[in-house]
């Protein structure tokens, strides 16, 4: 992630961050994203979100507030989650469980952002043969250090 800092960060340019931040209430995240988050040696981002760890390890152990472990019946905590009131599910990753989230079609809204470096190596956005999905480019944000934002939502037409 050391990349990221070579990236010019132009002063109070959030990128979009805290107006999406303040429509979600729940987070999906991969133990291996978690495990990485917490290496960051920072206060837990997310404080004010349920958040649901995706693992086959049910010894994970759990070191922030609002955090749970999901370790089997995934599509029956989605389901349960995606039908529950409240505000939108932040899917953060890895890719295995964006993945995943697509295969079931619990995605509806998807937002990249392009930063423009080649890394040469990495990790997969969509791993795992994700089935084709069709989605409509709803809102797009250029950024004066060349970052691109761009949001999509689900193709409903058939």
């Amino acid at each position: 992630m050391d990349w990221l800092d070579a990236i010019p960060h132009p002063e109070g340019v959030d990128y979009g961050y805290a107006a999406f931040y303040s429509s979600i209430d729940t987070v999906l995240i991969g133990r291996k994203t978690y495990e990485e988050v917490m290496d960051f040696d920072v206060e837990w981002p997310y404080p004010d979100c349920n958040t649901y760890v995706i693992t086959s390890n049910p010894d994970l152990k759990i070191k922030t507030p609002k955090t749970e472990i999901i370790t089997d019946n995934f599509t029956q905590h989605l389901t349960i989650l995606k039908t529950s009131k409240g505000k939108d599910i932040w899917v953060i990753g890895g890719g295995k469980l964006i993945t995943a989230c697509l295969n079931l079609d619990y995605i509806d809204e998807m937002t990249l952002s392009l930063i423009p470096v080649i890394l040469g190596e990495g990790i997969p956005l969509f791993p795992d043969k994700p089935i084709e999905t069709q989605f409509d480019l709803i809102n797009h944000q250029t950024f004066e250090n060349s970052v691109v934002n761009l949001t999509y939502i689900k193709n409903t037409r058939k």
